[in-house]
């Protein structure tokens, strides 16, 4: 077997892989830790094995067993973002094609990075606290030693201990509960993930929650103050499920479960199997339906190849959109996604080699290097390659073909251009002349830039144009009108364009203000958009606005932006750092490190392993 290169990983990835955990997990609220058990059972890749290493993050480990032996372990030196190696001395030597079991006790600490722990009051029952955990990329091994790295793909077993107040959930299927034999305050859930998974995928949440049945296979988990509401609001999930399916084969996990997180969640979502994560701020889950084939049943290598996850389920996602509204709304949805392409490029720079879409993540911390230029840079080499191959049918047939061959694997970059060629061998001409160099290892913005349908987007693009090139006087024409046959998408991608153009003066924006009632809009993409047009006019009034939501809220796609545009205002400078300090401790910790970075504020330093 080839070395398996991973760079964000110390664990022995070519020496053994991980088949299997049993996890035995008891949930301390009070002291904020998890005390924890995992038995990795180990395939051997080498003969006279003797030694291996796992990821661990800030836990503290107590006993190692190996096949019921002792085993002694030493605890290497911390890295900044990486965690620490364990290593491990086995009492027996093993050979290649054997299987070792290897059990680990150990606790979390208070400040795993892949937990966050919320008091009664940040919930929205305010009586019970509520935990969690978001592996992705890195973090698993802040609540399980393990082999954390995409390439290791395994089923698992959990058995859950919390006070029986709270309600476990995890992503996976549900596998019994019984009252706890050792303490008749508490409840074990049980859990079985029969379908193999990363590490990142492993999901754990603990609340007063409950579920409402939504579909066939579907049920949706929230805090029992907002669970009829979530039910209303995702009850299209099996109709986009049948959609994906009918696109790309069966899907294979069984149950599609979603879970609405409290809104301190810093991502929009996340695809864990069975149990998609999702907030108050994303009400369209087409994206993380898509992940269950792209991503989740093929996965990458390691980090660097982030695109094959991201790009292609963006690009499931909008055929999906195809689907169930027209081509045109997803030529509209690739307009809006080359927009925040751009600003990415702007935000990193356009010579940063995090703007490559295979990055090199050597000594990277790939939340650092999180955004959305996987994504929507990856969406449009898939959609370049689609115009130059055939269009969106025939394209399809290579993503179906791709998803069959790689299932339950995890792949490269070069595994999948491989396969890209013997599908389409008699287009290798075209191929050739792609500028592969180009789109996978230049920054910046693509070598193509990718012509779409504008239909949707022209109205947007004249009402934005008005508002540029108004003077004083013109402001009189503007009037409810503009905006009254515009969808959400089409205002969000007409501020998108406002904040593409040199900011408008302040006599404008108050006159949106009063013509469009942009202030009384709920939804978080609107919103969002039209604070950062309020502060780029320097628009006092906006500013607590944009406080109010860079804190109720902890989306990392809102939260940093807003308090970026804030900590530029400079008559607010002070108060923006002043404001994140006052909130940070209700945060997550992924939000705070990169608020952090933003703002330029020292961190609270995390408790040594």
């Amino acid at each position: 077997m080839a070395s398996v290169m991973d760079p964000c990983s110390f664990a022995s990835l070519s020496k053994c892989t991980t088949k299997h955990l049993n996890l035995v997990f008891h949930v301390d609220f009070d002291r904020r830790v998890i005390k924890g058990k995992v038995s990795l059972t180990l395939e051997v890749l080498e003969d006279k094995l003797s030694c291996l290493t796992l990821d661990t993050k800030d836990l503290t480990i107590t006993k190692v067993i190996a096949n019921g032996q002792v085993a002694s372990f030493s605890v290497g030196t911390k890295h900044s973002f990486n965690g620490t190696p364990l290593e491990i001395q086995l009492p027996l030597e093993l050979f290649r094609g054997q299987h070792v079991i290897v059990e680990v006790t150990y606790e979390t600490s208070p400040r795993a990075s892949s937990l966050q722990w919320l008091t009664p009051e940040q919930t929205a029952g305010k009586k019970q606290p509520y935990l969690f955990s978001q592996c992705q990329a890195t973090h698993c091994r802040s609540m399980i030693p393990c082999q954390d790295g995409p390439s290791v793909k395994h089923t698992y077993y959990a058995q859950v201990s919390v006070p029986k107040e709270l309600v476990a959930v995890m992503g996976a299927l549900h596998d019994g509960q019984e009252a706890d034999p050792q303490d008749n305050s508490r409840t074990i859930y049980r859990f079985r993930q029969t379908v193999p998974i990363p590490s990142y995928l492993i999901a754990l949440v603990v609340g007063a929650v409950e579920s409402r049945e939504i579909g066939p296979r579907s049920r949706v988990w929230s805090e029992k103050e907002l669970v009829d509401q979530a039910a209303y609001e995702f009850a299209e999930t099996e109709t986009m499920l049948k959609t994906a399916e009918n696109l790309v084969g069966p899907y294979v996990w069984g149950q599609y479960d979603i879970l609405l997180l409290p809104p301190s969640f810093p991502y929009a979502g996340m695809e864990n199997p069975c149990l998609t994560y999702t907030t108050p701020t994303l009400l369209v889950i087409a994206h993380e339906i898509s992940h269950s084939w792209t991503g989740n049943l093929v996965t990458i290598k390691n980090w660097e190849h982030f695109w094959l996850n991201e790009g292609h389920t963006v690009y499931l996602e909008r055929m999906i959109a195809r689907c169930l509204e027209s081509e045109q709304f997803r030529q509209f949805k690739a307009i809006g996604g080359w927009k925040e392409m751009q600003e990415a490029v702007n935000m990193f720079g356009e010579t940063n080699p995090l703007t490559n879409l295979v990055p090199c993540l050597n000594e990277v911390d790939t939340d650092q290097a999180f955004s959305c230029i996987p994504y929507e840079k990856g969406f449009a080499f898939l959609y370049h390659l689609e115009e130059l191959l055939g269009g969106p049918e025939v394209f399809m047939g290579f993503i179906k073909s791709y998803i069959q061959l790689f299932a339950y694997s995890s792949i490269s970059t070069d595994e999948w251009k491989d396969h890209l060629y013997t599908y389409f061998k008699d287009k290798v001409e075209i191929l050739n002349k792609v500028d592969w160099n180009g789109w996978m290892h230049t920054p910046g913005m693509p070598p193509v830039k990718n012509r779409y349908d504008t239909t949707l987007a022209d109205v947007c693009i004249t009402l934005c144009q008005r508002w540029v090139q108004a003077n004083e006087a013109d402001l009189a024409s503007f009037n409810e009108a503009d905006v009254k046959n515009l969808s959400s998408p089409q205002l969000i991608e007409f501020l998108a364009l406002l904040l593409h153009e040199k900011p408008i003066p302040l006599s404008h924006v108050k006159r949106m203000q009063e013509v469009y009632n942009l202030n009384a809009i709920k939804n978080a993409e609107i919103r969002f958009r039209w604070l950062r047009v309020c502060l780029r006019a320097k628009w006092e009034e906006a500013v607590p606005l944009a406080f109010k939501m860079a804190t109720e809220q902890g989306r990392l796609k809102f939260t940093r932006p807003l308090f970026r545009e804030l900590h530029g205002f400079e008559k607010f400078r002070q108060e923006t750092v002043s404001v994140f300090l006052k909130h940070r401790a209700c945060m997550h910790p992924v939000a705070v490190a990169l608020v952090s970075k933003d703002l330029n504020v020292d961190q609270p330093q995390s408790k040594a392993a």
